[in-house]
Parts: structure tokens; C-alpha cells; sequence
């Protein structure tokens, strides 16, 4: 026997699942909509921290290793008077005026080569003394900006604290919902959605125009949209448009939805 064809869904039901599909998205867009910009500023908060601590690290590396040069150096001075006094020793024990004149040049030599070690460790530590100036500075700037962000995730997770079961819930119903639309359909509201700054893609003809954009539609083309016998696309924003009545049933008919599923 051959299998039974699928009975076709009527253009009126899939205009109804849109548009409930649609009330359900709206909802969550409006808990969305309660955290305001926190999300945001608290990425931000959360980046600035992240540049801010890495110039920490930085200056904290440039002192290292200013320290380091500086002990270098005080190694080399050391260095300097152990060849000065074996400089001066080997005076002791010349055998003419030739060879004590030129362990007087290395000695001298010696002696400015301190001087030059005492020179840079004097520019080394000024370095460090300017670093350290700057990095408390930075680390000022690391505490307060922490302390902001320490208040705006406390702002939001008091906000998701009494949100996020709802919107969880109710985006487990949007993909309930989205089963039942065709893929071709729910596609283009997706895409239509996420070009709309409102989330808007199904929209109902009020009084002559669209929600959403509130351009006005031709009386023929509010007749075939009261019709309900295909999808029809707003000609100015590419929103999917229904009539009021059917707007205003689905409506009801959500808001009772959503009180049960809610409360």
C-alpha cells in the first residue's frame, strides 16, 4: 500500500507559529533588555583590567631587569678594585719607570671604568625610581577599575539572579516552537530578526501600517495579508506581515502561555 502523503500546514497555521515564535523571542529580548548595557561594560571593565595588568607586568619586568644591570655593574666595580689593588701591588715590584707608568694607565683606566659603572647605576636606579612612579600610578588605576567591575557583575548577577530561570525556560520553548516551522521559513525570520535593531521579523498591519517600521500598506495588500493564503514581506523593511486579528488571537493565546509557564 502506498504511504499517505503528509497533510499539507495551511499558510494561517504557519503564520501562527511565526508569530508565536516570534512573542516568545520578544519576551526574551525584553529580559535582555532589563540588564541594559551591564553586559557590556562589564567586557569592557574586563578587557581594560586585562591591558592594564599586562603594562604591570611590563613594568615589573623592566625594573627586573634594571636591577639586574645594576647589579651587573656593581660586579664589574668590584671587578675594577680587585684589578686596581693587583695593579697596585705589581708597583711594588717594577724594575723600571716604563712598566710603572703603564700599570698607572690600567689603574687609571680602571678608576674611570668605576666611574663610568657608578655613572650608569645613578641613570639606572633614576629609571627605576620613574617606573616605579608610573607603575603605582597604573596599579591606582588597576584598583579602581577593579572596583568598578566588582560593582557591575554585582549589578548583573543580581539581575540574572532573578531572570535567568525565566529566559532559559522560555528560549527551551523558542527551539520547541522553531521545530514545527519549516526550515526555509524559520530561516528567513532568523535572518530577517537579526537584521532588525528591535528583533522584530513578524509584524502585524495596525491601522493601515506595519508594526515595527510603520510604513503604509497598500488596501489591496491588506486584504491578501487579512486573507492569510501566503506569506507575505513588507515591500520597505522585509518584515513578515499578519493582520491584527490574527496578531491579537496569538496575543491572548501567548500571554496565557506564558503566565502558566511563568508563574
Amino acid at each position: 500500500m502506498a504511504k499517505k502523503a503528509a497533510k499539507a500546514i495551511s499558510v494561517e497555521v504557519k503564520l501562527r507559529s511565526l508569530y508565536d515564535l516570534q512573542l516568545i523571542d520578544a519576551k526574551i529580548d525584553q529580559i535582555k533588555d532589563m540588564r541594559g548595557e551591564l553586559p557590556l561594560e562589564v567586557e569592557d571593565l574586563e578587557a581594560e583590567l586585562a591591558g592594564i595588568n599586562q603594562k604591570v607586568e611590563k613594568y615589573n619586568s623592566e625594573i627586573a631587569d634594571l636591577d639586574r644591570d645594576i647589579a651587573n655593574k656593581k660586579i664589574e666595580i668590584q671587578d675594577d678594585h680587585t684589578l686596581i689593588k693587583k695593579y697596585e701591588e705589581q708597583q711594588n715590584n717594577v724594575r723600571n719607570n716604563r712598566e710603572f707608568e703603564a700599570l698607572s694607565k690600567e689603574i687609571e683606566y680602571q678608576g674611570l671604568e668605576i666611574q663610568l659603572c657608578d655613572k650608569r647605576i645613578r641613570e639606572f636606579q633614576a629609571r627605576i625610581e620613574n617606573k616605579k612612579e608610573v607603575l603605582e600610578a597604573v596599579k591606582a588605576k588597576f584598583a579602581d577599575r577593579k572596583e568598578d567591575l566588582n560593582h557591575k557583575q554585582g549589578e548583573l548577577e543580581n539581575i540574572m539572579a532573578d531572570t535567568q530561570k525565566e529566559e532559559d525556560l522560555l528560549r527551551e520553548k523558542s527551539d520547541e516552537f522553531a521545530k514545527n516551522i519549516e526550515d526555509r521559513l524559520l530561516n528567513a525570520y532568523k535572518r530577517i530578526r537579526a537584521n532588525m535593531n528591535n528583533g522584530l521579523a513578524v509584524v502585524p498591519v495596525i491601522r493601515g501600517a506595519s508594526g515595527g517600521s510603520f510604513f503604509l500598506i497598500p488596501p489591496q495588500r491588506e486584504l491578501e495579508i487579512s486573507a492569510r493564503k501566503k506569506i507575505i514581506f513588507s515591500e520597505h523593511c522585509g518584515r513578515i506581515l499578519v493582520d491584527e486579528t490574527l496578531a491579537q488571537e496569538e496575543e491572548e493565546k501567548m500571554n496565557k502561555f506564558f503566565s502558566k509557564i511563568l508563574n
